[in-house]
């Protein structure tokens, strides 16, 4: 019998707990070597590591404002009396990207160039794709696909849906866009014997208007209102 074996095979279970070292040397040399990194950095910014964090911050607001949401500040009344001129409003700019284009109702930030001026606007979503937009009915009311449209609880107080009439069909992949203050609103109804007959493609929407932040005194969430979801689809199904 071989003694010498027996003395040489070692018992791990006879090691103490905690004595297996579990430490990554490579691990921690390159937390060291990202540390020294930045740390160098630091030393070649002037104003050293607090210029270096300013600069990280900024980098990640414009990414912020370049791909997911941006300020919008409301150039004059022709949304009262939702948004004053003077108001910010904070812009989705994902909230179409997973498939579901502006629905009626939404108010959105468009590029109007060609189409309303070299400059960018908001406006209320009336018409979309395939809807046959009318105003106005026998009652004064505006309609869509043949449904009169409760714009009670956004329309400027006094002012008629349109002192302009108008009788139109959205092409798909345009919107007819109105302000809510109608009497001080550039909007579809002034461009409707111009080239695009005054309707926005969606692809020149920005995003979706979805916060008043500024003034805190106006800061609101800016919701949906039912009236575009009781509207009945082109084909006669409902929104």
């Amino acid at each position: 019998m071989d003694t010498a074996a027996q003395h040489t095979e070692r018992d791990r279970s006879s090691d103490p707990v905690g004595a297996e070292d579990t430490s990554d040397p490579a691990k921690d040399r390159r937390g060291r070597s990202r540390f020294a990194l930045v740390s160098r950095i630091a030393e070649w910014t002037p104003g050293g590591r607090i210029t270096l964090t300013l600069l990280v911050c900024l980098l990640f607001l414009l990414g912020l404002g370049t791909f997911v949401a941006q300020p919008f500040d409301i150039p004059s009344g022709s949304m009262e009396p939702g948004l004053r001129a003077g108001d910010r409003v904070l812009v989705d700019k994902v909230a179409y990207r997973s498939g579901a284009g502006p629905q009626r109702g939404d108010v959105v930030v468009f590029d109007g160039t060609g189409y309303f001026g070299n400059a960018d606007y908001i406006k209320r979503v009336i018409g979309v794709g395939g809807d046959h937009v009318v105003c106005c009915d026998q009652e004064g009311r505006l309609e869509v696909n043949g449904r009169p449209v409760d714009e009670s609880s956004f329309l400027y107080p006094g002012d008629n849906p349109s002192d302009v009439p108008f009788d139109v069909v959205v092409p798909e992949g345009k919107l007819f866009l109105l302000g809510d203050h109608r009497h001080g609103s550039n909007d579809s109804r002034q461009y409707l014997g111009s080239p695009g007959g005054g309707m926005i493609p969606v692809d020149a929407v920005i995003g979706r208007a979805d916060w008043v932040v500024w003034p805190p005194a106006h800061w609101r969430n800016l919701t949906r209102p039912g009236a575009g979801a009781r509207v009945p689809d082109a084909g006669g199904a409902h929104g």
